[in-house]
């Protein structure tokens, strides 16, 4: 069983500025999705399954799918605010999503096989797909054995603004035994890693850490953790209206409780992508860069693969 491509593409991307997800990158105008699409495609993945805003449906359907040769299969699903367990609402004054975890959850009727999720303008490059393909081909569809494609954080922040990661902890062998979202990570002014705790106080990163780029393999036994797990961060910060049921936040509780396991597994390829719209021009290049090396061809889709 070949394993589904699951890309979060909800994110109104507020600190960009516009709906970056369908915004031009490559030497030919491609997006930065359909370079990881084409990466994820050569690397063994079969379907490509979209989670998109309601407000994006109709430019998705009548425009962005057209970007794709007609033989790759593509669905998509809708991640709505109102996509909650019984006996909960969506409190008056919610405008964002629920988040990440949420953003998967929405997947869950029409992936039932293993599958890997990413960020929809986030590039990773082949051999981090390929490492997860690999890791899912092993695996069975109930397995609790799921993985994540491991950077280092130096080699993931923005030097235009601050970022969010999952900080992770992992043992001798690689498995994850701790992993945290932390926000507003950057670079001092000495060149150091700092994140802002709880407190506002700013606090150093020692090393050179592991992080998750929301690139993860899982099976379809993931989604019954999903669900769980709603009712339980619904009830403990549902009221708040800018709370977000992050995938750092779900993991940690499972891998603490020992009911999944989380391996890394360490790749190569150097992570970049746009929060800011200043991030722009070094992605470019660095798409530019990669197709006259030959990584990629130009356009991307020239003969269809």
């Amino acid at each position: 069983m070949k394993p589904t491509l699951v890309v979060l593409a909800a994110g109104i991307g507020s600190r960009y500025g516009s709906l970056k997800q369908m915004d031009s990158f490559g030497p030919a105008g491609e997006t930065i999705i359909e370079f990881s699409v084409y990466d994820a495609l050569l690397s063994g993945f079969e379907r490509i399954v979209f989670v998109i805003s309601r407000a994006m449906e109709k430019d998705f359907s009548e425009s962005f799918v057209k970007r794709f040769p007609a033989h790759v299969a593509i669905d998509y699903v809708i991640q709505e605010m109102e996509d909650l367990p019984e006996g909960f609402h969506v409190p008056e004054g919610r405008a964002k999503p629920w988040g990440t975890a949420h953003a998967v959850m929405a997947a869950r009727h029409v992936v039932k096989e293993p599958f890997a999720i990413i960020n929809g303008d986030d590039f990773y490059g082949r051999t981090s797909f390929q490492l997860v393909s690999d890791f899912l081909s092993q695996v069975s569809v109930n397995e609790n054995h799921f993985c994540m494609a491991g950077y280092s954080i130096r080699q993931t922040l923005s030097e235009h603004g601050t970022v969010s990661r999952g900080l992770c902890e992992v043992d001798e062998n690689l498995f994850v035994t701790s992993i945290v979202e932390l926000t507003k990570i950057g670079f001092t002014p000495s060149k150091e890693i700092a994140y802002q705790d709880e407190t506002g106080q700013q606090v150093l990163v020692e090393g050179d850490p592991f992080v998750s780029m929301n690139i993860f393999g899982f099976t379809p036994a993931f989604f019954h953790w999903l669900q769980e797990y709603f009712v339980i961060f619904l009830r403990e910060t549902g009221p708040d209206l800018k709370s977000e049921y992050f995938l750092p936040y779900i993991l940690n509780k499972l891998i603490k409780e020992k009911k999944v396991t989380l391996k890394v597994l360490p790749t190569p390829e150097k992570w970049f992508g746009v929060t800011y719209k200043e991030d722009k021009p070094f992605v470019t290049q660095m798409l530019k860069e990669l197709t006259s090396r030959g990584v990629y061809p130009s356009p991307l889709w020239k003969g269809n693969m």
